[in-house]
Order: structure tokens, then C-alpha cells, then sequence
């Protein structure tokens, strides 16, 4: 894969956007979260259940991350379940998944299709930057 080259200038203007997005993740409550729900719809029962999370801050985390946008919910009955609404959460969570625990790519990453991408609701002016992760994981110091 290819990368085209990033300006000074466009890594600057991305950099609150990444930062942002990858706060997300700071967290080893929310990464298990985080990581839990990518492999695949999880009721919050499940969620309590396996990941031995108390209820207020299990809520607390979810209401975080429907709030940024990287998961939906849907409901059946009296049961809501919770997936992953935002396919670069999908791609970090693969890469994650194979640097630390030897998972196999998942879908996102064998897919040819681009993962959905959505914007930060946080920000107004948010622009998609879709690759930009892998670039950054990229970024070389030119000689």
C-alpha cells in the first residue's frame, strides 16, 4: 500500500482531530470496551457480564463513546445492543487485536471496501480522514 505524502501543514490541521479520536482508546476500561464490542453486538448484559463492569461505570463509558459516535445501539425488546458505528474504531481495533494479542485481521482489515467513516459531532468543522491513522503510524523523519 502506497501512502501519499503529508504535508507539515495537514498533519498540523488533523492532529486535534487525531488526538481527539485516539483518547478514545486511553483507557484500559474502554479499550476492553471498546475491544469487546468489535468483535461483535454485544447486549449490555453480556458487556456487564463478561467484562465484570459495574453498572454506573459501564454506563459511563458507553454514554462516552455513543456521544462521540463510535457506537450505535439498538434495541430488541427491553435488551439494547451495542456495535461499532464508525469504521476507523473497526481498523484500530484489528490492529490493536493483532499487536498485542495475536488475533488474526478481521474483516476491516481484509475488506477492499473503505470503512465507513464518520465525522466527530463534537466538532463542527470535522473533516473525514480516512488513511490519515495509517499515515500517521507512518510518518518518517525526511533526511
Amino acid at each position: 500500500m502506497s501512502t501519499v505524502p503529508v504535508t507539515p501543514e495537514t498533519m498540523q490541521e488533523k492532529a486535534g482531530d487525531a488526538a481527539e479520536f485516539m483518547r478514545l482508546f486511553s483507557t484500559p476500561g474502554r479499550l476492553m470496551l471498546l475491544c469487546h464490542i468489535a468483535q461483535k453486538e454485544r447486549s449490555v448484559g453480556e458487556i456487564q457480564e463478561d467484562l465484570d463492569f459495574k453498572q454506573p461505570a459501564l454506563s459511563q463509558q458507553l454514554a462516552e463513546l455513543r456521544q462521540a459516535g463510535v457506537v450505535q445501539t439498538r434495541r430488541e425488546s427491553r435488551q439494547i445492543y451495542y456495535s461499532i458505528a464508525d469504521g476507523r474504531v473497526s481498523v484500530v481495533m484489528d490492529m490493536l487485536m493483532q499487536m498485542f494479542c495475536g488475533a488474526s485481521p478481521g474483516p476491516a482489515a481484509n475488506s477492499h471496501v473503505p470503512p465507513k467513516v464518520i465525522e466527530s459531532p463534537k466538532r463542527s468543522n470535522a473533516t473525514s480522514f480516512q488513511g490519515e491513522m495509517a499515515r500517521w503510524a507512518r510518518l518518517e523523519r525526511a533526511e
